[in-house]
């Protein structure tokens, strides 16, 4: 064919077309056949856009995929109303499944979706007996003496227009019927051409799908869909509707049944007919059900049909596992009655393979017990603990091989415990085992026989346990947590009681407790050998601090009234460690391992300030102040000895509990003064005000614990009362002062140089004088030793003018008689009595 035969039917062709759109594949092939020049021309006469022409032409080499899910984003009102209500029927199927143990129906969830349709590809291969109908497009190609592409719609009438034939029926034939007779016309009409005959596009059709599906109603599918493909369209199969006799109807009469076991279980397909159009699909009510549950792949309900058997059923679930149990199969069903009853079948034997299965049963396959012989474990802290094959002459040493390997860094490897078990009572017995003995010398006599279903015991030690905050990373953090878990009291629990359990009048309960210096007292099985030593080996072993010269033996006896009573024996420790003890343990004996008195207790005084060696000094029991100080080289010549500060801690937690027990009286009193109100001229909330500045003023002071000593008698005067340090004593000695302080309700609060012949008033007259809320007829005054003298009591009759000397602190205390509350005073003198020590205590460090 030359050019000019080619462009005629192009040039005819393209005016018709109003966008490149409406232009055929084969036009299209044609004209990107022409070179590019051409196009250009072609396109520029007849107003068309070439790009638009060639991007048509590649979306046609390959039609778009089907959508068949829709996605969430394009889901309508109608559609989240749909999903509503299968979500109210997914709750009454999962009732349903409730009540029936957990079993739900098998084979619902294959059809479960939202698909918009199923119109096939074009490149689906068409079955030839696949129906020709209107809507169906042919595709044929000529070649030979002529080359052309035709794309042929089946009319509704049942016909295509062949060009220069006219139109020829092919509704109601076959594909290969019509293909044969289009190759025979193009052969009889056209002289050396051949033709290809293919499908294109295929009609859509409308089906019905009813009864029990999840949506019923009309669909239009492809025309090669089948009735597994109307199910998808339709979401699906409710749990109330049958898998297994679903009906194919056309024009009222049933064309064939589908079950879909068939195709779940077996994956086949036979009957899985292709729908014409005006098809029914009709779902009915689910038949007779059975359950099967325990050792199987697929519990679940199960829709029976005719006669089945328990071979049926295990088999629809997908046969036995290989923890099953066969030989005692449970069926539970209704009876006559409408009772409830239990059958059992044997499913290694014909009979129980054969045993009918009836609607409503519920078959539960058990599985096999756990393994009861031939095996022993390994518990704890191993690096591989469970339980291993057990042969005759098996020794511990051949489990556990290596101490570093087959053990946790965390094991104690001094320890194991062997639990045992008699086969012919079935109790149980603890045999103590030396772990690293066992292990370095195989075959000896602490590598102990094993016999059947011996439990080893791998104890972690607590001294390889560090601390959560030395931990650097996760995985130690685990490892820590692995060594708490296998302590002994843990592992121990279960056979402690074990033990108390089996106990009986001839056999007494196995057990001990040990308690004392032990790095792990507690309660363990009474050892075999009976020793204390063993008693002591097994909690882990005498810490530094035991005593080993005498330790006591509770023991439970009976007199022979048969009334119990309690026993003390007191045992040498030393000589029961050594093996030389003749005490034999007894079931319930209680073990006292005794501390050595005041072991590793040091007691230490703190020197500060001036003396000729200041520092933490460590006294004996019993020594005084004195000869500590002696110890320390004795005073300097700056020490100022009557303003020495001597504290001691058990004194500061008394003054801190009674600030606390102040502190909170005050702000009981405080509460009280606010709710009086305020009166004329304002005068409870001043009596508010200068009640909340005393809380803060007790708040802000800080407990010293300060004891008054006169440190130069104690020094010097043999007859002065010798002072018995305790621990946690502190002396301060500061050097000579030269101030005298006032503190209180004064107007100017300071320290004033020392003047030999001044008074009481003269510092308080350069403190500024009292204020308007102070109490000057208490005014007292802190000597530098922390006494405390009252001017008004001095021999000086009520006057203020003796003379002070240096370090002295002179208190000017507030008027609480002016707040008119009697308890809120005693409250006020003690805090400020306290305040008062404190304040002399700083002032002379």
């Amino acid at each position: 064919m030359n050019l000019k035969s080619l462009l005629i039917p192009l040039a005819m062709l393209l005016p018709m077309a109003v966008t490149a759109q409406s232009i055929s594949q084969s036009q299209i092939e044609q004209f990107q056949s022409l070179p590019r020049a051409q196009q250009e021309a072609l396109a520029s006469q007849y107003g068309l856009d070439l790009d638009d022409i060639q991007s048509s032409g590649q979306r046609n080499q390959r039609p778009q995929d089907v959508q068949v899910v829709e996605p969430v984003a394009s889901i309508t009102d109608e559609d989240r109303e749909q999903a509503r209500r299968e979500k109210e029927e997914d709750k009454r199927e999962q009732e349903a499944a409730d009540k029936n143990g957990g079993l739900k129906p098998f084979g619902y969830d294959l059809f479960r979706g939202s698909p918009t349709t199923f119109a096939p590809v074009t490149e689906i291969p068409v079955p030839s007996e696949y129906t020709l109908g209107p809507g169906d497009v042919l595709r044929i190609q000529l070649w030979g003496k002529e080359n052309q592409s035709l794309e042929l719609p089946v009319s509704r009438d049942g016909t295509i227009s062949f060009p220069q034939s006219g139109p020829m029926s092919v509704a109601g034939l076959s594909f290969d019927e019509a293909r044969q007779q289009i190759r025979k016309q193009v052969s009889e009409q056209y002289i050396g051409v051949q033709a290809s005959v293919s499908l294109g596009e295929l009609r859509s059709m409308r089906v019905f799908v009813l009864g029990e599906a999840r949506n019923p109603g009309s669909y239009s599918v492809s025309s090669l869909s089948t009735i597994t493909n109307a199910l998808y369209v339709s979401g699906g199969i409710k749990q109330t509707g049958s898998l297994r006799n679903l009906q194919h109807k056309r024009d009222g009469k049933l064309v064939g049944t589908l079950d879909l076991y068939e195709l779940l279980l077996q994956g086949d397909s036979s009957n899985d007919n292709r729908l014409q159009p005006g098809d029914v699909i009709f779902i009915p009510p689910v038949g007779e059900r059975a359950g099967i549950d325990g050792e199987v792949y697929r519990p679940a309900l199960y829709e029976l049909k005719n006669e089945n058997s328990l071979a049926d059923l295990v088999s629809m679930a997908g046969g036995l596992t290989s923890q099953a149990y066969p030989q005692r199969i449970n069926i539970e069903r209704t009876n006559e009655d409408f009772l409830r009853i239990i059958a059992e079948a044997d499913y290694t034997a014909a009979k129980g393979k054969k045993a009918r299965i009836q609607a409503g049963d519920r078959v539960n396959i058990p599985s096999i017990s756990d393994i009861t012989g031939q095996y022993v474990e390994i518990a704890g802290a191993a690096t591989r603990p469970g339980r291993f094959a057990w042969m005759p002459g098996m020794r511990v040493s051949s489990i556990i091989g290596n101490i570093d390997a087959d053990l946790m860094p965390s094991a104690d490897k001094r320890y194991a415990a062997i639990v045992r078990t008699d086969k012919s009572t079935d109790t149980i017995s603890v045999l103590n085992l030396r772990l690293r003995k066992a292990i370095q010398n195989p075959g000896s006599e602490f590598d102990f026989q094993l016999e059947e279903k011996d439990k080893l015991l791998i104890f972690s030690d607590a001294g390889k346990v560090v601390r959560e905050e030395e931990l650097p990373e996760k995985s130690d953090e685990i490892e820590d947590e692995d060594r708490r878990e296998f302590t002994r009291e843990r592992l121990f629990e279960p056979v402690i009681r074990r033990l108390k359990s089996q106990a009986t009048p001839s056999s007494p309960q196995r057990t001990i407790q040990i308690t004392g210096p032990v790095r792990y007292p507690g309660e363990y099985p009474l050892p075999a050998s009976r020793q204390l030593a063993d008693a002591v080996f097994v909690a882990g072993g005498l810490k530094d601090s035991a005593s080993l010269f005498n330790a006591e033996v509770a023991r439970y006896t009976t007199d022979d009234d048969g009334i119990g009573k309690t026993r003390i024996l007191n045992v040498n420790l030393a000589d029961a460690m050594a093996g030389n003890g003749n005490l034999a343990l007894q079931s319930r004996d209680r073990i006292l391992i005794k501390s050595i008195p005041e072991f590793a207790k040091t007691s230490t005084i703190e020197l500060q300030g001036e003396v000729r060696y200041p520092g933490v000094y460590t006294f004996r029991n019993g020594e005084t102040l004195k000869q500590v100080i002696e110890r320390a080289g004795g005073l300097t010549g700056n020490a100022f000895p009557r303003g020495a500060v001597f504290t001691r801690e058990k004194l500061r937690q008394l003054e801190a509990q009674r600030l606390r027990e102040a502190e909170e009286r005050l702000q009981g009193d405080l509460l009280g003064v606010q709710l009086e109100g305020d009166g004329l001229g304002g005068e409870s909330a001043d009596r508010a005000q200068q009640v909340e500045e005393l809380l803060e003023d007790v708040q802000s002071s800080r407990p010293v614990g300060r004891m008054v000593v006169d440190l130069e008698a104690v020094v010097n005067d043999e007859s002065y009362q010798a002072i018995r340090l305790q621990d946690g004593d502190r002396l301060t000695i500061p050097t000579v002062p030269q101030s005298v302080t006032v503190f209180g309700e004064v107007q100017f609060p300071t320290s004033h140089l020392h003047q030999a012949g001044l008074t009481v008033d003269d510092y308080l007259d350069r403190s500024g004088g009292p204020t308007r809320q102070a109490d000057e007829s208490r005014v007292y005054v802190v000597k530098a030793d922390g006494s405390v003298m009252l001017p008004e009591k001095s021999r000086w009759f009520g006057s203020r003018s003796q003379q002070l000397e240096p370090g002295d602190t002179i208190i000017m205390p507030i008027d609480v008689d002016r707040l008119n509350q009697l308890e809120l005073w005693s409250n006020v003198s003690q805090i400020v009595y306290q305040m008062a020590l404190g304040a002399a205590a700083v002032g002379n460090l």
